[in-house]
């Protein structure tokens, strides 16, 4: 976690409407050179000041876009340190980009560390290389490990990504960056060749989409968990064997806030729709980074974006229950509360972002008054030579992005897709986290 410097009371002390007052100010003064970004998981009182509301990415290239087209020169990013690196990557180098608390990192990104992903690559190689690792013929292992990256990580683990062939992914585009990979990525795959994804920081996304996918996770995946070797446990406590066996190795990160969601709230909310008419039960919708069992027992998993688009387009009277932010969440409720669509969040817990939580009204006053004296603070920048490979992975993505969704179709609660089981799902934009 990056230190952030205390704020003077004059922004400690002031009440909500004042520092609101103060940032309204400050923006008209700024003009066209400022853009805000806004990601959903904030409060609404921050929400409020923003330019833009999205996931990582999609404010990212929103704020690339302001920038070509008004010539914006500052951007300040209401959200965690990995999304303001996006930004900074995707931005000319004259942009600043700003978080305006350093100390809003993101746990999942934390847990994939560069020097232990270097670690981890050259462990993995050399287990599949080793003696033990040939054939029945004496063969040595003839294949590549393609790494890929979730989009919540850091810039130095998208740049390692590139550098070694690989692509970033989102939550919508997850799938169809997997299948790229298992094509051999950025070469086709070679006769004999076995191709292996290193799939990092979170392993539910990585463990859903394999099972999308259609391997049996149980015998196909294993878990690298760098943590565990420290401890002295050979590959991250996975075994030769099963690094052998599985085509998906999977790194051990998590959300903080989505691993919250456990499959026993599944359950308590479909014994408690037991005996009700069929349009009174309720939908579960969730986000892919709960783990398998939570998706498993849902009707719909999808990005935030296909959460807010399914939502919106759902009809009056249907029931929801939602895993994913909270914040998020209750704001949807109130929206869709006024079309008589029922959204309520799937654990009573606390499902928060933490870290997202530090953004607040103080600390957007506080850099925003420092710009409009001429200072930037808690400017976000990547290093060069990260951001090179760092966006060769980004691009490979982008050139596997479909076409931006249409508005999605009314979802009728308990319509089945017959494919897999599931409730048919609006078209889920490309692009979103």
């Amino acid at each position: 976690m990056l230190w952030q410097p205390s704020l003077p009371e004059k922004y400690t002390g002031a009440s909500p409407e004042h520092l609101a007052a103060s940032i309204s100010a400050r923006r008209a003064e700024l003009g066209p050179q400022l853009v805000i970004l806004g990601h959903h998981y904030q409060t609404d009182e921050v929400i409020r000041h923003a330019d833009f509301t999205g996931d990582s990415l999609k404010l990212s290239q929103l704020a690339a876009g302001r920038v070509k087209e008004q010539g914006a020169r500052f951007v300040v990013f209401c959200g965690v340190h990995f999304m303001a690196e996006t930004a900074d990557l995707v931005t000319p180098d004259d942009v600043a980009v700003i978080l305006p608390d350093l100390s809003a990192g993101c746990s999942m990104a934390d847990m994939a560390d560069y020097d232990d992903a270097l670690a981890a690559w050259d462990l993995l190689h050399d287990a599949l290389r080793a003696p033990a690792a040939r054939g029945r013929k004496g063969a040595a292992w003839k294949g590549r490990i393609i790494p890929i990256t979730y989009i919540n990580s850091s810039a130095a683990i998208k740049a390692f990504v590139g550098r070694n062939g690989g692509a970033v992914c989102t939550s919508s585009n997850a799938a169809r960056v997997f299948e790229w990979a298992m094509k051999g990525g950025t070469m086709p795959v070679r006769k004999g060749e076995q191709i292996k994804i290193l799939f990092l920081p979170d392993q539910h996304l990585g463990r859903n989409t394999a099972a999308a996918y259609g391997l049996d996770v149980r015998t196909q995946t294993c878990v690298y968990d760098p943590r565990r070797l420290a401890r002295g446990e050979e590959l991250g406590g996975a075994t030769p064997e099963q690094v052998r066996a599985a085509t998906v190795i999977l790194w051990a990160g998590h959300c903080s806030v989505h691993k919250l969601f456990r499959p026993e709230h599944c359950d308590e909310i479909r014994e408690a729709d037991k005996g009700k008419p069929k349009a009174e039960r309720t939908s579960i919708l969730v986000h892919p980074e709960c783990c398998k069992e939570v998706v498993d027992k849902s009707d719909l998993s999808g990005s935030t974006e296909f959460i807010i688009k399914t939502l919106r387009a759902a009809q009056s009277g249907t029931y929801w229950a939602v895993g994913t932010e909270v914040h998020l969440v209750n704001r949807l409720a109130r929206e869709c509360a006024l079309r008589g669509v029922h959204v309520r969040i799937l654990s009573d817990c606390q499902c928060l972002c933490t870290t997202m939580f530090r953004i607040d009204q103080e600390h957007l006053a506080w850099v925003l008054d420092n710009l409009a004296a001429g200072k930037v603070v808690n400017r976000v920048s990547v290093h060069p030579e990260a951001r090179k490979w760092a966006l060769a992975a980004i691009d490979r993505m982008l050139k596997l992005a479909a076409p931006m969704g249409a508005p999605p179709a009314p979802v009728k609660s308990g319509v089945k897709n017959r494919a897999r089981g599931k409730r048919a799902a609006p078209a889920d934009p490309a692009l979103t986290d």
